[in-house]
């Protein structure tokens, strides 16, 4: 390695550093010694003058040893396909990306988690996807005459947004409301007095912090409202938690699971982009140092961290 390449980043943290995780996690790396170089992926691209092929500001022909991804941004179809084949070409050239461009994808999009959830035999709610209204009124119709309630889903949405409770046919959305795509799933009708629900924070394997969010509503999502309470899930839960994050080869992940009237675990999402600040404010643990850790344990050896921190 020539003076020159020994002091290029071995870390990459796709995202702005502007916001609150942003922040935390570039304060990770640089408590161990390590400078990440970050940079959004609205600024990257792909390039036949460089030797690795990609355009990312900073690198040139470097290669980094690890990209953790912090931030896709939105964008045209053309935009998000470019973003993650970056990421996709990363893991081509032997870079650790956490999380890579297929977990990625298989969160973004609420179908494809569940169907990898299925995949594994793990619980999760009657889910059903697809473009025909009639097909989804259908849907909508039976599980009426069953006693049940829907929840309508935006294929993409996160945080909350975008979610309505079906009651009747005449309820679901119009087509150009949801994108053309109806993304369906059985209502679990709340096992306690109050709506509530867990998100599970898995990170290298492991379960490393919980919690149990109450909403006034059924929707618990923190950014709506509701609110954090600190929980040490059982170890069947953990299991599921981290049986769901390794089904869509999810590296770091947020798991949402709730528990029906029987009393049964049931997994709703897996989050490959999770938010954490509202669970480390009902946790001791520093959770940016704990994903960094792990990260970096599969990034870098020993040897090489203790070189990026000397130099």
């Amino acid at each position: 390695m020539t003076e020159v390449s020994a002091k290029m980043p071995s870390i990459v943290l796709f995202g702005d550093g502007r916001d609150w995780h942003g922040k935390s996690l570039r304060r990770a790396f640089e408590r161990r010694g390590i400078r990440p170089l970050v940079v959004p992926l609205a600024q990257c691209g792909f390039s036949t003058e460089t030797a690795t092929g990609l355009a990312i500001p900073g690198l040139g022909d470097h290669c980094p040893k690890g990209a953790f991804v912090r931030f896709v941004p939105g964008g045209s179809f053309e935009q998000v396909t470019l973003y993650l084949g970056l990421l996709h070409a990363l893991r081509e050239l032997g870079v650790t990306v956490w999380n890579d461009a297929r977990a990625i994808e298989r969160c973004v999009d609420k179908s494809t988690t569940t169907f990898f959830l299925q995949k594994a035999g793990l619980p999760t709610p009657r889910t059903f996807a697809g473009v025909d209204r009639s097909t989804a009124e259908g849907i909508v119709s039976r599980l009426v005459q069953e006693g049940r309630s829907v929840v309508e889903k935006p294929l993409f949405g996160a945080q909350g947004k975008g979610i309505r409770l079906v009651a009747s046919v005449q309820d679901l959305s119009p087509p150009e409301d949801v994108d053309g795509v109806y993304y369906l799933q059985e209502f679990v009708p709340p096992a306690q007095k109050h709506h509530q629900d867990w998100r599970l924070f898995v990170s290298g394997g492991r379960v490393v912090a919980s919690m149990i969010r109450h909403g006034e509503d059924w929707i618990t999502n923190i950014k709506l409202g509701a609110r954090a309470k600190a929980a040490i899930a059982s170890q069947s839960l953990m299991d599921l938690a981290v049986r769901a994050a390794s089904s869509v080869g999810a590296d770091y992940a947020g798991v949402d699971i709730i528990q029906d009237r029987d009393g049964r675990f049931l997994v709703l999402e897996v989050n490959s982009m999770p938010a954490w600040n509202g669970l480390q404010k009902v946790t001791s643990l520093r959770l940016s140092d704990t994903v960094v850790d792990a990260f970096l344990a599969d990034a870098l050896p020993k040897r090489g961290r203790d070189a990026e921190g000397e130099s």
